[in-house]
């Protein structure tokens, strides 16, 4: 039975051939988008689990209050690593300070690369279960060893065992491998690390941190700490424990900011990591998960919605085929059977083409989603969920047709006397309201995505990204080389200015507390954003001076003064700044000037109040203005000539300001990428049904068509005639759509602090759109119905 079901199924495929192919394309569609969502779903919930200690393991943070407001952050003080293992021993099986990961320089004989590593604690390597390819996780207990990715000890050594063999860090530091890690996959936080050097190292390298760590620094903020809890215990128990860990430690000075540890699990670090400014959990990249599954569901909807569309409009065409089987013998359950039948056909063909689908999408679906997925085809959980994703589909396609076509009453049909009955479009015309409400809802949201996106990209930056590089100094080699290396460059044309900076121009790694001024009110934490520069560095990127002046290298007073930005002067209700003397630090410095908010950090948060020093011997950047009469690539190449000659232990890496400051919008313009793809799709499929619709209904008034053309009917009556149906349903979507995406989009851009506003005219925009996509598609159907020679559909009357 089962097998004369399917049969009669292929045989209604191939005798509704473009029916047959509307439904296919649809469901296919709709399922490779599902799918494509369920991969990067499962991406997003599998992030991190390729450490074996995934649900034990947390990073240390705390929560800081000032001026009304707490903060949330990763960095801690040195004394913590060791106060969390002396007094809090007995809840935590390993403990490991860090450095933050960042770009260093390797280098063996002639061989110099830049490679992402890492300073860490012995334990770090148990922590997050490194897979060995040579050597053990114990390999940083020589306080000379370092551990290297495995596509780092091929770039050094090749095939060949590394074990013992030597490299320096930084130019500076000598030390041996002593491990292989296996490459770290791309769904993790540490997918760039490509070494781990000791802690140990690095604290003996550096005389800021002996000083953290000599002096028990609690108001040095600069490092990460790493834990893994014991097994008998949890999070929540640990936290409760260690709250208080720093703030009975600080001075009285320290305690008003009480401060409050926490773990943060590393199970939540990618879907959980934003707090707002009274130190709540406030989601993060987890809404974006539930938002995508929420649009592959309704993208699926859309595409099942067409197949019982289509089934239920062209019930009159099987009603005799109903009648004739129920009068010889057939059960309804039989008839169910069978419609359920053609729809698991028209599925699992569907599902097939969309497997496809999605193999030759899924490359240009990981550019945009920044991923590196790939379709699972040896794992059983997954064909377990596309096969019962599949039956479901069916089920849920082909439910109304199965339901509604077997109730028909034979006697009513064979006689001739059976009538669909006035309300029997009305589901259709739900389930089309239903799709054009998603579509237009999808087409409101990716709009106001790309609005915000280019509202922020318009805020005025306060310089000039315009033809500047910047470059790290990763190594000694670069200290004291700035006026060789500035005269050089500008002699050779290529560059225009040099300067030097404690940050990247694109972003601000230090702040400090403890300002004092003239009237300054006595209950205002006074933290500041701070950069150290050479004179010339405000020239370099064109900062805008509103009040007072520039650094100067003639001035030797300017040692002692600092610029200040239009936010700091806000923030310290500063009314004449120029002059003003800021203590900090044992000294006190006079502002000369102030600027215009440079934008160094978030593009959509405020600006922070910020203090520029002239100070040569605190700099990490070198950052250089290109001659624009030259082409950027013969520049660099002058630039690099001289580099390699003046600082030749080091390799030649540079970066583009506008090209770093652009990855800012990174994770947005993802966002709206995938949602414009996921709205171009959804109007693809709501599209096909209402061609499928349109046609059927052409097909069903031919004759009625034919009669009011002879009555004198013109195409463009009869075009308003067949489409006023199909328009009417569209702007009702667009009403219901409406509240619906401005509720949405209203929510979403809550979260950014500098945000656009939601103008009348990106609903009208939409709105438009989907009813001229509604003409086109229903006008083709349309106009060829009311063209067609009343003579051929009236020549059997």
């Amino acid at each position: 039975m089962i097998r004369n079901y399917f049969k009669i199924a292929y045989r209604n495929l191939l005798k509704n051939k473009a029916y047959s192919l509307i439904n296919i394309s649809g469901l296919a569609v709709g399922m490779a988008v599902a799918i494509l969502i369920g991969l990067w779903i499962y991406d997003e919930l599998s992030y991190d689990r390729y450490h074996e200690s995934y649900d034990r393991v947390a990073r240390v943070m705390q929560h800081q209050t000032a001026n009304g407001e707490t903060g949330s952050q990763f960095s801690i003080p040195f004394p913590l690593g060791k106060e969390l293992q002396t007094t809090y021993g007995t809840s935590f099986k390993y403990v490991a300070m860090s450095s933050w990961v960042g770009g260093h320089i390797l280098s063996t004989g002639d061989r110099k690369l830049s490679k992402t590593g890492v300073y860490m604690d012995i334990d770090a390597p148990h922590i997050f279960t490194l897979k060995m390819k040579y050597g053990t996780r114990n390999g940083l207990r020589d306080p000379h060893s370092i551990l290297l990715s495995e596509s780092a000890a091929k770039a050094f050594f090749g095939d060949a065992n590394p074990l013992e063999k030597r490299l320096k860090i930084d130019n500076k530091l000598d030390v041996k491998v002593t491990g292989v890690f296996e490459d770290l996959p791309h769904n993790t936080d540490f997918r760039e690390l490509e070494f781990i050097a000791p802690w140990l190292l690095y604290v003996e390298s550096e005389d800021w941190i002996k000083r953290a760590r000599d002096r028990g620094q609690w108001g040095n903020n600069s490092f990460q700490l790493f834990a893994q809890i014991a097994d008998n215990t949890d999070f929540e128990t640990v936290g409760k424990r260690i709250k208080l860990a720093k703030y009975n430690r600080v001075d009285k000075d320290e305690k008003k900011y009480k401060a409050e540890i926490f773990l943060h699990p590393l199970s939540r670090w990618r879907l959980y990591s934003h707090w707002d400014k009274q130190g709540n959990q406030t989601g993060g990249q987890i809404e974006y998960v539930w938002l995508f599954a929420i649009i592959g569901v309704f993208v699926l909807l859309l595409a099942c919605i067409n197949f019982m569309n289509l089934s239920t409009a062209r019930s009159e065409k099987r009603a005799r085929e109903v009648g004739i089987r129920k009068a010889i013998g057939s059960l309804r359950s039989q008839l169910i059977g069978q419609f359920f039948s053609e729809s698991l056909l028209v599925v699992l063909i569907a599902m097939a083409l969309s497997i496809l689908l999605v193999e030759l999408s899924l490359p240009w679906f990981n550019e945009i989603a920044g991923k590196k997925m790939s379709v699972l085809w040896s794992n059983p959980v997954f064909w377990g969920i596309v096969v019962s994703f599949a039956f479901l589909t069916g089920l849920l396609a082909g439910s109304y047709p199965a339901l509604y076509l077997s109730s028909f009453q034979p006697v009513s049909v064979l006689k001739g006397t059976f009538r669909a009955g006035r309300y029997a479009s009305v589901p259709r015309k739900v389930l089309v309201t239903l799709q054009f409400t998603v579509s237009v809802t999808l087409i409101i949201g990716t709009l106001i995505v790309y609005r915000q996106i280019q509202h922020t990209k318009n805020r005025p930056v306060g310089y000039s990204r315009e033809g500047l590089v910047m470059m790290q100094m990763k190594s000694p080699d670069f200290y004291g080389k700035f006026d060789v290396l500035r005269n050089e460059w500008k002699n050779t044309g290529a560059v225009v200015e040099m300067a030097e900076s404690s940050s990247p121009v694109t972003g601000l790694w230090s702040s400090n507390g403890g300002f004092e001024w003239q009237g300054k009110d006595p209950n205002l934490d006074a933290e500041f954003a701070t950069v150290w520069v050479t004179p010339e560095f405000g020239k370099l990127v064109n900062w805008h001076v509103l009040k007072g002046r520039d650094f100067s290298r003639q001035r030797a007073t300017d040692s002692l003064s600092v610029i200040i930005n239009q936010s700091g002067v806000k923030f310290a209700s500063l009314k004449d700044p120029v002059g003003t003397v800021l203590k900090w630090d044992g000294k006190n410095y006079t502002i000369i000037g102030v600027v215009q908010d440079l934008i160094q950090e978030s593009p959509y948060h405020p600006v922070s109040p910020g203090v520029y020093f002239m100070d040569s011997n605190n700099v990490n950047w070198i950052n250089l203005k290109l001659n624009p009469a030259q082409s950027a690539s013969a520049s660099l190449a002058k630039i690099e000539s001289v580099f390699k000659r003046l600082v030749p232990t080091a390799p030649f890496d540079y970066q583009f300001v506008d090209q770093v400051f652009g990855e800012k919008f990174a994770a947005e313009e993802r966002v709206g990428k995938l949602a414009a793809f996921f709205a171009s799709l959804a109007i693809f499929i709501s599209c096909l049904g209402l061609f499928g619709l349109a046609s059927f209904m052409a097909e069903q008034r031919t004759k009625e068509i034919g009669i009011r053309k002879v009555l004198g009917a013109s195409v463009l009556n009869l075009w308003g005639l067949l489409s006023k149906d199909f328009v009417g349903l569209v702007v009702l979507s667009c009403a219901i759509a409406v509240p619906l995406a401005w509720y949405g989009m209203a929510n979403w851009l809550e979260k950014y602090e500098y945000r656009t506003d939601i103008t009348w005219w990106v609903f009208l925009l939409a709105a438009v759109g989907a009813l001229t996509i509604t003409l086109l598609t229903v006008s083709y159907q349309a106009v060829r119905a009311a063209m067609m020679n009343p003579v051929r559909s009236l020549k059997a009357e």
